[in-house]
C-alpha cells in the first residue's frame, strides 16, 4: 500500500529553495561590504601616500619613479593592483597639477641663452669683450662681473647700466640719444661676432634641447624662441638644430617688445602672436628674471640651471632641473611637462 504524501513532504522542497535563496542574499551582502571596505582602505592609503609624490618625483628617472609606484602598489591587496596603473595614480599623486594622464601644452616657448645654449660665459661675455677690443674701449667684462651684470635683460641695456656705474668712455658726448646710437652700434658689432662664433661651431646645443625639440614637434605642439637677446644671434642659435627643426620655429627676440625680462611682453606676446592662451603655454627658462617673466605670463614654467643660474631664486618654478636630459638621461619630457600643466 502506498501511503499518502505528507503536507510537510509537499512543502519541503519550496522552504529548501527560500533558504538557498536567503543565504545567497547574505553571502552577497558580505562580499560586497567586504569589498568596499578594503577598496576604502587603499584610498585612505594612497591619500597618506599623496604627500610623499611630489612633481620632483616625476622628473626622476623611468626606474627611479617606477620603483616607487611599484612599492605602492604592492601595498595594496591584489585584486586592486590594476587600478593604480591607471587613473587612481592620480590619487596617488595628489596634486592638482600632477595628472597620471595630463594634456600636451599647445605651445612650448624656449628662451634662448643658457637654455638652448650655455650662451653668456663663454659666448656673450667673450662676443662683448672682443667688440669692446676693436672699438678701443678698454673694457673687460670678468666671468664674475658678468655674472652680475646678467640681472639686467637685454645687451643694449647691460651696456647702459654697466656705463652709468663705472662711468661713461671719455670721449663720448654726454648727449643721451648720441650715446644710445654708439651702445647700439657696439651690440650690432657684438652680434656679427657671436653669430660668427656659432658659425664656427664654437657653442653647442645643450643636452637635450633636440630631443625635447622632436617631441614637441612630433605631438603637434608648436615651438618657439623668446629672447631678449638681438633677433640675428637668436635666429643663429636656433639654426644648430637642423634645417628641419628651425624651420618650425617662430621668433621673439631683441626689441621686438618695449619691456625686457622679467616683463612677460615677450611671451605674452608669442602666445597672441601664435593664437594660444597663456594657461595652454609651457616655458624652458634658466634664470630668474626669464623664470618671473613666464610665470607673470600665467604660464607653466620649467627652470633647466645654466652656468651663471644656479644659486638664483627659482621658488615659484613648476619644475627645476640641471638639464633637459639626453636620451637615456631624460629629466625633462612632454610627458613630464603635460604632467605639470594645470587642469582644465
Amino acid at each position: 500500500e502506498i501511503p499518502l504524501a505528507t503536507p510537510m513532504a509537499s512543502t519541503w522542497p519550496a522552504v529548501r529553495h527560500m533558504m538557498i535563496r536567503r543565504r545567497s542574499t547574505r553571502v552577497s551582502i558580505f562580499l560586497g561590504i567586504t569589498f568596499s571596505v578594503t577598496f576604502l582602505c587603499a584610498m585612505s592609503y594612497a591619500m597618506a601616500k599623496r604627500n610623499s609624490v611630489t612633481p620632483e618625483l616625476l622628473l626622476q628617472s623611468p626606474r627611479t619613479r617606477n620603483s616607487f609606484l611599484s612599492s605602492t602598489t604592492r601595498s595594496v591587496p591584489h585584486h586592486l593592483s590594476p587600478y593604480l596603473q591607471g587613473s587612481f595614480t592620480t590619487a596617488l599623486r595628489g596634486r592638482q597639477y600632477v595628472r597620471a594622464h595630463g594634456r600636451m601644452p599647445e605651445a612650448l616657448l624656449f628662451d634662448c641663452d643658457g637654455v638652448l645654449v650655455d650662451t653668456e660665459k663663454d659666448g656673450h661675455r667673450v662676443a662683448f669683450n672682443r667688440a669692446f677690443n676693436e672699438k678701443g674701449l678698454g673694457f673687460e667684462w670678468g666671468v664674475e662681473e658678468y655674472g652680475r651684470l646678467l640681472e639686467v635683460g637685454g645687451g643694449k641695456e647691460r651696456m647702459t647700466a654697466y656705463f652709468n656705474q663705472v662711468g661713461w668712455p671719455q670721449d663720448w658726448p654726454t648727449d643721451a640719444e648720441e650715446r644710445a646710437r654708439r651702445v647700439k652700434e657696439i651690440h650690432l658689432l657684438k652680434t656679427d661676432i657671436f653669430s660668427e662664433m656659432i658659425t664656427k661651431g664654437e657653442l653647442q646645443l645643450r643636452p637635450g634641447v633636440k630631443r625635447l625639440v622632436s617631441e614637441a614637434i612630433s605631438n603637434g605642439v608648436k615651438v618657439a624662441c623668446c629672447s631678449t637677446s638681438n633677433e640675428k644671434s637668436v635666429s643663429a642659435v636656433v639654426d644648430l638644430l637642423g634645417e628641419e627643426k628651425a624651420k618650425e620655429f617662430s621668433i621673439f627676440a631683441g626689441d621686438i617688445v618695449p619691456k625686457k625680462k622679467p616683463d612677460p611682453a615677450v611671451y605674452l606676446l608669442a602666445s597672441k602672436e601664435l593664437g594660444i592662451d597663456p594657461s595652454r603655454c609651457a616655458v624652458i627658462e634658466d634664470s630668474h628674471i626669464g623664470k618671473c617673466a613666464g610665470k607673470s605670463a600665467g604660464m607653466t614654467v620649467v627652470v633647466t640651471k645654466s652656468g651663471y643660474t644656479g644659486n638664483e631664486d627659482f621658488s615659484g618654478a613648476d619644475a627645476i632641473v640641471n638639464e633637459l636630459g639626453d636620451y637615456g638621461n631624460e629629466q625633462v619630457t612632454m610627458k613630464t611637462i603635460s604632467n605639470l600643466m594645470p587642469m582644465d
